[in-house]
């Protein structure tokens, strides 16, 4: 299973460190799981004018990594909440997941309905901690797929 999370967002040294733990640990279930920190100059010269702005230059910079094959999970905050046997049993038949997670100003209508969207929780997380939150979850998800006893 291949799982890549796109972000537009900044490296940031500290969570990256963990962020790769758990990346490192979903390799003993057969899982390879990527993280891209997305950033372009377009995004920063949108996020100036407007939100609306904002929001079609995250589109236009995920759009290309859009597969059709692929269970692509936009992360909204009106998404489907999932509890984490659910969400294991969303992953479970996908070879290849891709998760996006919008900037500041969230993501398109348009975009969101081209995935399926999935709400990490009611609250608002900043991107560093939405991506953490994500990583423990696969780890979670591919725990429970492959009877590991991390999930309790």
């Amino acid at each position: 299973m291949q799982i890549n999370i796109y972000a537009i967002a900044k490296k940031d040294a500290a969570f990256q460190v963990l962020e790769e733990e758990f990346c490192m640990q979903c390799r003993q279930f057969g899982a390879e799981v990527k993280i891209f920190e997305l950033l372009p100059p377009s995004v920063l010269k949108a996020q100036k004018i407007s939100s609306i702005k904002a929001q079609q230059s995250y589109t236009q910079t995920f759009h290309s990594y859009i597969k059709p094959l692929a269970l692509n999970i936009a992360l909204h905050p009106q998404g489907k909440s999932y509890d984490s046997i659910s969400f294991a049993n969303l992953l479970e038949s996908a070879r290849l997941v891709q998760f996006f997670i919008g900037g500041a100003y969230g993501l398109e209508e348009g975009f969101v309905q081209m995935c399926r969207s999935v709400s990490l929780s009611a609250m608002t997380f900043s991107h560093k901690i939405a991506k953490l939150v994500l990583c423990e979850q696969i780890y979670r998800a591919l725990s429970i797929l492959n009877a590991h006893p991390y999930h309790k």
